[in-house]
């Protein structure tokens, strides 16, 4: 009896045995001729998946990265290293991210792209939008555009401002003409949030230029990003007095030579520089107003300067 036992269980062990050399010699042709398939077409491993514009994919699932719990979770260094997948193009110059042909063939032309139904714009924005319309570089026709604007707003990239255009990347992505940012210029005045303000525009430039407001000099490109100084709204989109400013007059002639107002940020990045400007303040013909009143809890950080600071601002 123990005989017929164990003749039974090594009868079942070889089954078994051979089960699975049967299906492991089935499952490695199958590997195999997958990966070969592969390679015929072309595919490999460390390639991105390749960009589809088709219309009917222009709103993929919503990108986690672009909310504001996935920034709260994650920390200043991850997102200073995520600026470098924002800013790929770090080597991009006229000569090698920038396509003279169109330009040469029609003149300088820019076109802006049309305004999709329910995307909100902020004031600023819709300024810049209108004196390009309302100039004489602009065209109708993208087929004949040398420079490219989108309508979607990339002026404020603080996550806690009310302007923030969320799920950017998928949008601008799925733009047909947008060929990696070639020939695309994109405005930004805020990028980053308090405290670290880190320059992660959320969306991948590519080879687009930036018009950008306090960029900082590891990042701006020499000979194709514009350094542009931060307005308000209320700037004149335009017209305005003509400048006093002559030639070799040093002084110029007008009454303020330097003229700042802003935050003055007691803590965080930017608080140095702005902390230190009242010594060159004189209120006459440098002036340099700062508010403390900056954040819901400015009042735990305040210093002795901030009552004086806040009234010469106020007026």
């Amino acid at each position: 009896m123990q005989a017929k036992k164990r003749y039974l269980i090594l009868l079942s062990a070889g089954a078994c045995l051979l089960l699975l050399s049967y299906l492991g010699g089935v499952q490695l042709p199958a590997a195999s001729r997958s990966r070969h398939d592969r390679s015929r077409t072309g595919y490999r491993p460390d390639q991105p998946w390749p960009h589809f514009s088709d219309p009917l994919h222009l709103f993929s699932p919503v990108d986690h990265t672009d909310t504001q719990e996935y920034n709260l979770h994650i920390s200043p260094r991850q997102k200073r290293d995520g600026n470098a997948s924002v800013y790929r193009g770090k080597r991009c110059r006229a000569d090698s991210c920038f396509d003279f042909a169109p330009c040469q063939r029609g003149g300088f032309k820019v076109y802006v792209y049309p305004q999709q139904k329910g995307e909100k714009i902020s004031e600023s924005y819709q300024n810049i939008l209108s004196t390009i319309e309302g100039s004489r570089f602009y065209t109708s026709d993208p087929g004949q555009a040398c420079l490219f604007i989108l309508s979607l707003d990339t002026l404020d990239r603080d996550q806690l401002s009310p302007q923030y255009v969320h799920n950017l990347k998928t949008k601008v992505q799925s733009l047909p003409l947008w060929n990696d940012g070639r020939n695309h210029l994109i405005f930004n005045l805020y990028s980053g949030t308090w405290p670290d303000y880190t320059e992660d525009l959320g969306f991948d430039i590519g080879q687009a230029m930036l018009a950008k407001a306090s960029i900082s000099t590891e990042n701006f490109r020499p000979n194709f990003d514009v350094s542009i100084p931060l307005f308000s709204k209320e700037h004149a989109r335009t017209g305005g007095e003509r400048g006093f400013l002559k030639y070799n007059a040093i002084p110029p002639f007008r009454k303020y030579v330097l003229v700042f107002k802003g935050k003055r940020y007691l803590t965080g990045i930017g608080s140095d520089t702005r902390n230190a400007l009242h010594h060159v303040h004189n209120a006459e013909d440098v002036v340099l107003l700062t508010t403390c009143k900056h954040g819901k809890d400015w009042q735990k950080h305040k210093d002795a300067r901030c009552d004086q600071d806040n009234a010469e601002y106020d007026k």
